[in-house]
């Protein structure tokens, strides 16, 4: 495949969202950065979602959407995403987050700048209701694949990825951990993580966050290690006591 250079194809799945994927693609829109495409994958909603982002659709030329008959979950609605991706960079923004207006633009003079494949920021944790928590996850230098095991720090809506590089990529089909998946499947390429340490996103937190729960997220960040990644009992131990560690420590 022939990917657009300087496109910038965003990845959004979409599960009864209307109350906040509005707010979420007025941050896309407003964007410095205008060589952009948003692709969004409705996963069945039956929330009212589905008239909204026909209507969004309209507005802008640079959304596409498309409708789920069954829901599959978020990994089968990026995947439809992915494969709808014509950029040469791939980034990803849930339905209930937001970007800064500049994300685009200084990510991706970053990624040209370095000759980076594999890029993130810090972001920052808001309420429900939009407001901003003070609470910051920094972005560290770099990020190998021996440090995600160990530290699963790097937030989803802030990655980019150069997919000349990397090639096209598809999501393990597990409901949740699958961004952890697929970060490790590309730096155990070789590649490495490089982290902007700007806010540049802003992460809601709540009960419509499909990580919300943090027990299940840490059981299928157990999974990753050993069914995905397929670790020994000991190295898997090692590393779950670390991610442990750095869960609570992000979350203080």
């Amino acid at each position: 495949m022939k990917y657009e250079n300087d496109l910038v194809s965003i990845i959004m799945p979409s599960y009864n969202s209307r109350k906040y994927i509005q707010e979420s693609i007025h941050s896309v829109l407003q964007q410095t950065y205008k060589n952009w495409e948003l692709i969004i994958v409705d996963d069945c909603s039956s929330d009212g979602s589905q008239v909204l982002l026909q209507e969004l659709e309209k507005e802008d030329k640079r959304i596409q959407v498309f409708y789920e008959k069954e829901n599959g979950g978020a990994a089968v609605a990026r995947n439809k995403a992915l494969q709808q991706a014509k950029g040469r960079f791939v980034a990803f923004l849930d339905s209930d987050d937001r970007w800064k207006p500049n994300k685009l633009a200084v990510q991706i003079a970053f990624m040209k700048q370095n000759q980076y494949t594999f890029t993130f920021t810090a972001y920052e944790y808001m309420s429900e209701e939009a407001a901003l928590l003070g609470k910051i996850v920094y972005a560290p230098k770099e990020v190998t694949y021996q440090d995600m095991l160990k530290n699963t720090i790097v937030g989803c809506l802030t990655v980019v990825i150069d997919q000349k590089k990397t090639g096209p990529f598809q999501m393990p089909d597990i409901r949740t951990r699958q961004d952890l998946a697929t970060w490790l499947s590309i730096l155990k390429k070789g590649y490495r993580a490089y982290g902007i340490n700007e806010v540049l996103a802003e992460y809601r937190v709540g009960n419509i966050s499909i990580s919300g729960n943090k027990w299940r997220a840490a059981q299928k960040t157990w999974y990753v290690y050993r069914q995905v990644e397929n670790l020994n009992l000991i190295k898997a131990t090692w590393c779950f006591s670390h991610y442990a560690f750095h869960a609570v420590r992000k979350r203080l």
